[in-house]
């Protein structure tokens, strides 16, 4: 089964991305028309955050372009990619600072760490979180996909944190997804759209004890294949509000900015994904339906 499904992935890498994203508007429906499941939780996400029907709708399309974009991204040609607010980068840069870039499931999050190290890492490497597929053949292939030039990975776990830490006290650049629920004993319950969310506490301990600045950026899919955007929203909190040193706290903050980026484009945001789901065996607050 693995050879076909590798050859699906090196087959697809080679079409135009508007052949892809047609592709995938069409995939992200079928989905939506025949999971139940699947369905009910984007309906009851983007609902709760507020979306127009129009929104809404639009999201589907875009959920399914994501997918479809993938072999490109990992085994195909580089894709057009243009930057606004790149500036702000390097001038945090020059501090001598690292930067730890938080981007929620929104655009194409898969093209961040990419374009980030083709525009910045000859001079500031950036180190990603990475967690392993289940999947033996999706994880060889995702492992090898994501081998670049100054684009470095690291496990979820202890060993992966330290990495992490190093390379921000190094004064080099780390990316991940604050967004993502993380295992029980590592997040803390916060709101996220008016409902409780178990949310990662790594964004804060990366940022307080590295001294590092945080970066908040998406990457925006452009209409007709066109490529990318990848939009530097601040550097540090919005409003210059400085990130508290209590975890509650500061995952709250966290929440709010990563609102903040998600309503640029709410029909970019991937709102399938079971974001208010609670990890086995944690505390009280959790919802389980996701």
């Amino acid at each position: 089964m693995t050879w076909w499904v590798k050859g699906v992935f090196r087959f697809l890498s080679a079409w135009p991305l508007w052949a892809l994203h047609a592709l995938g508007w069409l995939g992200g429906w079928a989905s939506f028309a025949a999971s139940p499941r699947y369905r009910a939780r984007l309906l009851a996400h983007a609902a709760q955050a507020g979306l127009s029907a129009a929104q809404t709708r639009q999201s589907v399309g875009e959920a399914g372009k994501m997918m479809a974009e993938i072999p490109r991204l990992w085994l195909g040609r580089p894709v057009p990619i243009q930057w606004e607010g790149d500036a702000a980068i390097e001038q945090a840069q020059a501090q001598g600072r690292g930067l730890l870039l938080m981007t929620p499931h929104m655009g194409c999050f898969e093209i961040i760490a990419q374009a980030y190290a083709e525009r910045f890492g000859a001079q500031h490497p950036i180190t990603v979180l990475f967690r392993p597929a289940r999947q033996p053949w999706l994880r060889d292939l995702v492992a090898h996909a994501r081998v670049r030039l100054h684009l470095h990975t690291a496990p979820t776990n202890l060993s992966g944190v330290k990495q992490l830490i190093k390379a921000l006290k190094a004064g080099q650049t780390v990316g991940l997804l604050p967004d993502q629920v993380p295992p029980e004993g590592q997040g803390v319950w916060a709101p996220y759209f008016g409902r409780p969310a178990y949310t990662m506490t790594l964004s804060a301990r990366l940022a307080h004890s590295a001294q590092a600045l945080p970066v908040l950026l998406w990457g925006e899919r452009l209409p007709g294949g066109r490529g990318f955007v990848v939009h530097v929203h601040s550097v540090g909190l919005p409003g210059g509000v400085d990130l508290s040193t209590d975890a509650q706290e500061a995952a709250a903050q966290i929440n709010s900015a990563m609102e903040a980026l998600v309503l640029q484009r709410p029909d970019q945001y991937l709102w399938s994904y079971a974001r208010y789901k609670s990890p086995k065996g944690a505390a009280a607050g959790a919802d389980t339906a996701g």
